[in-house]
């Protein structure tokens, strides 16, 4: 026992010790060569750290994120703007395109304050209040007939009560009769002198009274155009990298400046679309899981350009009549003489609508005969056999959403899509009937999308046998209302390549385009969905698919013709309407 404690005490351990640390010390230049090569290695591939211990990796990148987020404010911080101008990227136009995009821009350009100088006080800007509208008398003294032409003389004033002596301000007009449920909208006209006209067709005998709203007030309009040029990206985008337990999100947009950080290259090989999102720092660009509407930037107007967007005072007002804002209809003659000009501009006005509201149905003017489709048994007969895709932003996915609910036969698929999103399916196997939605491709301003759901229209058209018993109705507008002209004009021209390819292998498809329309509008809205947005996203759409074998739906002056407030989804009364049109479309009557 003696010798055995002995050999086991302290100094013996100190001794054995001394000699482990002795032969370990040899190895040491061994351990510290292998530990550096570690680090060398590991900064060297940082890029493959996913391959790692995902959850060692993930709790240090979170410790490391929430250091930094208490330091980063929640709002993203503005853009470089001048790095952020969106409408140069694409592909390089040809010549017939970059000409024919010269028109477009020419078509829908805007009057400017002449001299365009620093923004004027707000009681130099159009007033409504102060403004005035005057219903111009028939010539000879001449009763109004339905087949004439009423003419309406805008005079904008001022907070001043100062008459305004350029133009630029916009003006929406509409005539109706409430009591007929009737309404048509109405043409204004821009004499660039402070004087509008507002021209309507007599399309129904009775009472009809004119009403005439200021939008926005032309420096407004100049402020619009100046966001649209410098904010590109006032509305900014966001997408999910995921890689095990490791994720992160970075900002997305059609531009982002690269003086941050590196890119993500997603534009679409086929068409030329560009996307970029800001490389995650520790995952590859092929680890994008979704896309999501990131949020809006604040703070982009001076205390002086806020005043001209004041709810009730300078956003969608009427403006009153100086005498009666009404006239009598008296039934048409057959021998009535020849439509007088205006009496302001040289030249006739006609004026041209592509429809009306009557006892609160929509009647088209021209093209197709209309039909109600009351009940649902009228819809299942016409679509019967037919496959109907819809593609584009919620406008679209609300038609989806009106047949799909008034149509008891069509059974909707679950395709465990996210809610408002898509894409949807929904099926009437008796009468073998298949209706489907699907979003268009970034820029979209939905919740959520998976990266893979994200599918240009252009590309889904190219898949797309068609015939005789495939229907296409295209919506998109909405989304591209805070970007340049031309990034519209570039998404149009990819669609309708591809919507005439499809009619040239399959000639008897049919196309339905279903216009922009208007909305209700307040100090915020107006930054990013104004209706001076949409008039000329809607101008650049009619003029691209026009001479075309394509069907409108003319969802502008259906919002505008009818007594019920603007909403960027119209109440389910207008849907109707449209979707009656477009039925009227798919199954016209026969003679």
């Amino acid at each position: 026992m003696g010798t055995s404690d002995r050999e086991t005490g302290p100094d013996h351990g100190r001794q054995k010790g001394g000699t482990v640390w002795k032969n370990l010390s040899k190895y040491t230049p061994i351990f510290l060569l292998l530990a550096l090569s570690g680090i060398i290695f590991l900064l060297r591939n940082i890029h493959t750290l996913e391959k790692l211990n995902c959850q060692t990796v993930s709790t240090l990148y979170q410790f490391q994120s929430s250091i930094h987020s208490a330091f980063t404010p929640e709002e993203q911080p503005p853009l470089d703007h001048n790095r952020s101008y969106c409408g140069h990227l694409g592909l390089e136009p040809s010549a017939e395109e970059a000409l024919e995009q010269r028109y477009l821009l020419e078509s829908i350009a805007w009057p400017e304050p002449q001299p365009r100088l620093t923004p004027r006080p707000l009681r130099q800007t159009s007033d409504p209040a102060h403004s005035l509208f005057a219903i111009l008398p028939r010539g000879g003294g001449r009763e109004w007939r339905v087949g004439d032409q009423l003419e309406a003389l805008v005079h904008m004033h001022d907070f001043q009560g100062r008459p305004k002596r350029h133009g630029g301000d916009f003006l929406l007009a509409r005539l109706h009769s409430p009591e007929l449920g009737a309404g048509v909208a109405g043409q204004v006209l821009d004499h660039r002198n402070g004087l509008y006209s507002a021209v309507f067709p007599l399309l129904w005998e009775g009472s009809v009274r004119v009403e005439v709203t200021l939008v926005h007030p032309s420096e407004a309009v100049a402020v619009l155009r100046r966001l649209r040029e410098e904010h590109p990206d006032r509305v900014f985008f966001k997408s999910l990298f995921r890689s095990g337990f490791l994720s992160e999100t970075t900002v997305c947009n059609l531009c982002l400046p690269t003086t941050r950080q590196p890119l993500c290259n997603y534009t679409d090989p086929h068409t030329g679309e560009p996307w970029y999102c800001y490389k995650p720092k520790l995952l590859s660009c092929d680890t994008r899981i979704n896309h999501a509407k990131g949020g809006y930037q604040k703070h982009l107007l001076t205390n002086k350009e806020s005043l001209l967007f004041q709810s009730g005072v300078n956003i969608k007002v009427r403006v009153h009549a100086s005498g009666s804002d009404s006239v009598i209809v008296q039934p048409e003659k057959k021998d009535k003489p020849e439509m007088e000009s205006s009496s302001v501009r040289a030249e006739p006005i006609r004026v041209t609508p592509s429809g009306y509201y009557f006892q609160g149905s929509w009647r088209a003017l021209g093209g197709v005969a209309m039909h109600q489709f009351n009940d649902s048994s009228a819809i299942t007969q016409c679509l019967k056999g037919k496959v109907v895709y819809m593609y584009g932003d919620s406008t679209a996915r609300q038609w989806f959403e009106y047949l799909n609910a008034f149509v008891p036969e069509l059974k909707e698929f679950n395709l465990h899509s996210p809610r408002n999103v898509g894409p949807f399916m929904a099926v009437d196997s008796t009468h073998n009937i298949l209706l489907g939605y699907r979003c268009h491709g970034p820029p979209i301003r939905f919740s959520t999308v998976i990266a893979s759901e994200m599918r240009y229209v252009a590309n889904e058209l190219d898949g797309l046998a068609g015939g005789p018993d495939t229907v296409v109705v295209l919506s998109v507008w909405a989304h591209f209302s805070t970007f340049p002209v031309e990034v519209y004009i570039r998404r149009l021209r990819h669609i309708r390549r591809a919507v005439v390819q499809l009619l040239d292998r399959a000639p008897g498809t049919l196309i339905v385009v279903r216009s922009a329309n208007l909305q209700a509008l307040d100090p915020e809205v107006s930054l990013y969905n104004s209706d001076w947005f949409s008039v000329q996203l809607d101008g650049v759409l009619r003029a691209m698919f026009r001479g075309l074998d394509v069907l409108l739906v003319d969802a502008w002056e259906m919002t505008l013709a009818h007594h019920l407030p603007h909403a960027l989804h119209p109440p389910p009364v207008i849907v109707k309407n449209m979707i009656d049109t477009f039925l009227s479309y798919v199954c016209p009557e026969k003679s």
